[in-house]
């Protein structure tokens, strides 16, 4: 890989002990054996307001929604693990969405995501492992422009996935959510690669 891709992955999730953060450590292992230098945050060190328009009128956007924005701006893709609650896509992450979405002054619109590459993931304590949340993720991404890997990754029975190192006890899965990652880093590449002027 030539290109180096820079890629910035987190979990949807503000609990501490949340499987979805497990989950997206290992696909962010992926990515970096693939050559992809990758950032991992916590969405628990952006704290933010419900996004409220009149509140950004009156004061602009929060400390924290312009740190995680300039985060996303500087990097070319997003590793995403997603939890699902009530079937859908978590209010943190939603939030976390909007406030980085905000146009500001002279600047492209959707600068944070129009173009930026993304992959999906999700860990869930239920059968379906979080793949209805997922469905409404991608619908949003989608809409602001993001261009989505079709592969994703939904891990059922979370709560007894892992092991104590954080590693996923299926061996096979372990690999699929690793070579996500890959994947991402490879496309990513591949993109950049193709608009370097020759």
């Amino acid at each position: 890989m030539t290109v180096r891709p820079r890629l910035l992955a987190f979990a949807g999730s503000l609990r501490k002990e949340s499987f979805n953060k497990k989950l997206i450590r290992v696909a962010a292992a992926g990515a970096r054996e693939a050559g992809a230098d990758v950032t991992l945050i916590e969405l628990n060190d952006y704290p933010l307001p419900v996004f409220d328009e009149d509140c950004e009128s009156r004061e602009g956007p929060p400390e924290s929604a312009r740190k995680l924005k300039a985060l996303m701006i500087q990097h070319d893709g997003f590793l995403l693990s997603c939890p699902e609650y009530n079937s859908s896509i978590t209010a943190a992450l939603k939030n976390a969405v909007d406030w980085a979405s905000r146009p500001a002054p002279n600047e492209p619109p959707l600068v944070a995501f129009a173009g930026k590459t993304a992959a999906l993931m999700a860990a869930s304590p239920g059968t379906l492992g979080g793949l209805r949340g997922l469905v409404h993720v991608r619908a949003i991404l989608g809409n602001i422009q993001v261009l989505l890997l079709p592969d994703q990754i939904a891990v059922s029975r979370a709560h007894e996935a892992f092991n104590p190192d954080g590693s996923l006890k299926d061996a096979k899965q372990q690999a699929a959510v690793m070579n996500l990652g890959r994947k991402l880093a490879d496309l990513t590449a591949r993109l950049q690669s193709a608009e370097v002027p020759r």
